[in-house]
């Protein structure tokens, strides 16, 4: 759906995590993402070089990086958008036709439950096994 606008899922997320109006840090958005900070690193290069987004010192802190959209880069998400939402009421009206009908609040209330989820390694029963 993103392929008129150059751009892939991953990448309209992360434009997404972007648009605020104070520009994140790299660890702010790869912790909002749940994304390694290297892995978030390699995802800014391409939308970097197409000058969609922009990667500043912080101010206060120079060892810290802060993540702004440029105006390009919300123009095209602006474009992006409604290309998003179109979708996701066809995927929700899909839903609905499922036998018996799906409660969509709920679901995406147990799907926000799973992006929540403590990540603790499970522990090991003292079973003697």
């Amino acid at each position: 759906m993103f392929r008129p606008f150059g751009i892939t899922q991953g990448q309209f997320s992360l434009m997404m995590a972007l648009n605020r109006a104070d520009p994140p840090t790299i660890g702010e958005v790869a912790a909002f993402l749940a994304m390694d900070r290297t892995t978030l690193t390699a995802a800014l290069k391409p939308l970097a070089r197409r000058k969609l987004v922009t990667v500043a010192t912080d101010l206060k802190d120079t060892r810290a990086r802060r993540l702004s959209l440029t105006a390009v880069g919300r123009s095209l998400l602006s474009d992006a958008l409604p290309v998003w939402r179109a979708e996701h009421d066809a995927v929700d009206k899909l839903l609905l036709k499922v036998e018996g009908g799906l409660e969509l609040e709920a679901l995406r209330d147990g799907i926000g439950l799973l992006g929540q989820a403590d990540r603790a390694p499970l522990e090991s029963s003292d079973k003697g096994d």
